[in-house]
């Protein structure tokens, strides 16, 4: 009994052996591409975000690193033939990802609409803005939010907010 469960053992060794070395071949490679495309997001980054905003930069290349790894190691899985274990783990990943996408959204807004107000040559820091009757001098603009001066106070405003409603003052108003 202990040698023809040793045998059915190498027998089943020796049949996903193809499949294995294919999977191993597909990390290496996948690896090598992953490098590749992470100097490339960090080029990216380090040119479209300001250097003070490096959190921003590192949660995003962060970010990419993952969905990259994921991808690679449910292409693996494919690879090696545990397809069904692949599919239930992308579909939770994807129901996991709708959810935290939806708690995010309100960052997200604010994010977006803060690289358009960073890129706005018309909305710089010591300009004087009007946001929906509010007036003030802008003291920072970061990539979630952007502070004022308003009568000697700091007010603090999220950007998706700022990037609907606001207009520059001229100086002489």
């Amino acid at each position: 009994m202990v040698s023809t469960a040793i045998n059915e053992f190498i027998a089943d060794v020796a049949a996903a052996l193809p499949s294995l070395l294919t999977g191993l071949v597909f990390l290496v490679i996948a690896a090598i591409l992953i490098k590749v495309v992470m100097a490339v997001v960090n080029f990216s980054l380090q040119r479209s975000i300001p250097a003070s905003q490096g959190v921003y930069r590192q949660f995003i290349s962060t970010i990419v690193l993952v969905f990259l790894c994921f991808g690679v190691g449910l292409s693996f899985l494919s690879i090696v033939g545990l397809t069904a274990i692949a599919a239930s783990l992308g579909t939770a990943t994807g129901f996991l990802a709708l959810g935290v996408s939806y708690a995010l959204s309100g960052m997200l807004a604010d994010a977006v609409a803060g690289v358009y107000l960073l890129r706005d040559p018309d909305f710089m820091p010591g300009d004087r803005i009007d946001i929906g009757g509010t007036v003030g001098e802008i003291k920072s603009i970061e990539l979630r939010k952007t502070r004022f001066r308003v009568e000697g106070d700091t007010m603090v405003r999220g950007n998706a907010e700022i990037e609907k409603k606001w207009t520059k003052l001229d100086d002489d108003d």
